[in-house]
């Protein structure tokens, strides 16, 4: 039926109108708060007003309302589109509040200069999880609204990661730094991997019934918390950000969590509002959980996000990638995405494996949709990552959108791990993008990294697990503690209980950080040095990284057709320092067309203790 035929079609044309002026007056009306130092890798957040919604609205908020803040940088043409976010009354974290009329997106900016925004809110139902531009209608308030700001350089020095840049897959092994073009190395734990089951985040988590014995109170690193460092509601947190200052105090890099494990091992970590609900964000324990994550980022510890679990792979649309699944997704960007060193972990033991799994487990289909709507809409597309439950080879082919693995080995010697590493690096390099493989659960699953009272050597986890994964070319580890021991995965409440463990974690990252030869073009020649448990790394001709086991072997490396002076230096892999020179200083290769001459050589011996473990580092003149 036309206009024309309704018998009321001039009042209905008049409400049209009127209602599209208000549509106009509340864009050019709306309240905008621009928050945070307008300088390059910040976050810069935007706060609007919107409509008044609260978290258990018939309407839902999460998936009824969609804004994006469309920031571009005219003189380069670079464009984010930034997924926003209901935020309560912009302050939860510290009120505690489930509704308001606050919605906010984060940025972090990749150039300095001037950035020019535009905002996008639509209204429909399903409308958050939509890939149209245009789906739904208008939400009215800040829709269309549009700003600018200009940004300078970062004021920040390391290991805030502001003064790196963000790190980024580069389609190579290793992720780089995007200001200090510098590539990264990382070690921390990987346990306990409800690191987040913290009885100072609001939420029902503490009292709900599922394994309320677990929740943390991270008690032994309260004393670790500094004046001036965050807290909220009135001195809470402390514990969580010590933990996180001992693990910076100890030189380490990384920490992991789980941020969903509703029917896993833990079952107090989650997104909701409660265990049962996948459509609601508990929007206080959201913005809290973004306290701890700033602090880690400014102590330069990279965030891994382990987004489920073997037990919960199916809980979501079945393992699908529908409207519960999407949205978990999005939620996790909008809220947490600008942050600069983080991958997403998209499985943590993943797929089909064990017997009777408790939910739906995910096949090729499953695994390749969510890595490509993590491509499709994260801005940043931040490392991509999943864990081996089945073994990768699905995930190789031309669709697929993960950038690297995440590896669990299952011996108690660590010995698996130089293996599993180099196979997967001389695995077929799909589209240009050579997988950029981390170690994040090296070990077995009762033991694993022991706590220093029962082994405070870790010979092993130092020689076949740390060293076994950085020289078969893996870009780092993160250290799981076990089931079966004191402080264990699951109840671990204090790192030092692996201190001494991470003295030696250190030192392999200074190691790295201080070579002047570039390893991340070097892959694993095992096959140049004649002890079979000894590694080397290297790009022949050039440099080779040698680890040995026990120098007082003396294994000879073999320099096959490659002529030329090279320099010898060792490094002490259990108590770190600089380089240092042993018997030998340099090695004169020579390698003559047909004449059968032997171009191997010894290293000569190290500076001390030559029956133990160190690292010789060849390179030509």
């Amino acid at each position: 039926m036309t206009l024309r035929s309704k018998p009321y079609h001039w009042l209905y044309a008049f409400v049209l109108i009127a209602l599209s002026a208000f549509s106009v007056q509340s864009v050019a009306e709306t309240s905008m708060e621009q928050t945070g130092e307008l300088q390059l890798w910040h976050k810069i957040s935007l706060i609007f007003d919107g409509p008044e919604t609260s978290e258990r609205a018939d309407y839902n908020p999460f998936i009824h309302y969609r804004l994006n803040i469309i920031f571009t940088h005219p003189a380069t043409g670079d464009r984010f589109v930034i997924p926003g976010y209901f935020a309560a009354d912009g302050n939860a974290a510290n009120t505690g509040a489930e509704s308001g009329n606050k919605w906010v997106a984060h940025f972090s900016p990749n150039h300095t200069g001037l950035w020019k925004w535009q905002a996008s809110f639509r209204k429909n139902r399903f409308v958050a999880v939509s890939a149209k531009v245009d789906a739904g209608v208008s939400g009215g308030f800040m829709d269309g609204q549009q700003g600018q700001f200009t940004v300078s350089e970062s004021n920040k020095e390391l290991p805030d990661f502001r003064a790196a840049g963000r790190l980024q897959y580069v389609n190579e092994p290793y992720l780089k730094f995007a200001q200090s073009q510098t590539y990264f190395i990382k070690a921390g734990p990987d346990a306990p991997e409800n690191f987040l089951a913290y009885q100072d985040f609001d939420g029902t988590f503490h009292n709900d019934g599922h394994k309320d014995d677990l929740v943390k109170t991270w008690e032994p690193h309260l004393t670790d918390w500094k004046k001036g460092d965050p807290t909220w509601q009135n001195g809470k947190g402390k514990a969580i950000i010590g933990a996180l200052n001992y693990l910076n105090s100890k030189g380490l890099n990384a920490v992991s969590f789980l941020t969903m494990n509703i029917m896993g091992d833990d079952q107090n970590v989650f997104p909701y509002v409660d265990y049962n609900t996948y459509d609601r964000m508990d929007v206080s324990k959201l913005a809290q959980w973004e306290i701890v994550f700033e602090h880690a980022q400014s102590l330069g510890l990279f965030l891994h996000f382990k987004t489920q679990e073997a037990e919960n792979q199916g809980l979501l649309d079945g393992g699908g990638t529908g409207l519960q699944r999407k949205l978990y997704y999005r939620e996790l960007m909008a809220r947490f995405g600008h942050h600069l060193a983080l991958n997403w972990n998209l499985g943590e033991e993943n797929g089909e494996w064990f017997k009777n799994h408790p939910t739906m487990p995910q096949h090729t289909n499953e695994r390749i949709a969510m890595a490509r709507y993590f491509y499709e809409n994260d801005p940043y597309h931040h490392h991509l990552v999943i864990h081996n439950g089945i073994d990768y080879d699905d995930l190789f082919s031309a669709d697929s959108h993960y950038t690297g693995a995440s590896v669990q080995t299952h011996k108690a010697d660590f010995s698996s791990v130089h293996t599993a590493v180099k196979r997967l690096r001389d695995w077929p390099v799909i589209n240009g993008r050579p997988w950029a493989i981390a170690v994040d659960e090296p070990g077995d699953a009762q033991h694993s990294l022991v706590p220093d009272r029962m082994n405070p050597a870790h010979n092993n986890a130092r020689q076949n697990g740390l060293w076994g994964a950085l020289m078969a070319g893996g870009w780092g580890t993160e250290w799981y503690f076990g089931y079966a021991n004191e402080h264990s995965d699951l109840t671990a409440q204090d790192y030092r209980s692996r201190d001494l463990f991470w003295d030696q974690a250190r030192h392999s990252i200074a190691f790295f950080d201080a070579l002047d030869v570039p390893f991340q073009r070097a892959k694993s020649h095992d096959e140049l040095l004649s002890s079979a448990a000894d590694y080397v790394l290297a790009v022949p001709g050039e440099f080779y990284i040698v680890y040995l086991k026990d120098a007082s072997h003396q294994p000879t490396l073999n320099f096959k057709n490659f002529s030329g002076d090279f320099e010898i230096n060792w490094f002490n892999p259990r108590e770190g320092g600089e380089m240092q020179q042993g018997s030998k200083t340099t090695i004169q290769a020579k390698w003559v067309h047909k004449a059968k001459l032997n171009n191997t050589f010894n290293l000569g011996l190290p500076p001390s203790t030559p029956n133990q473990d160190w690292v010789v580092v060849v390179k030509r003149k």
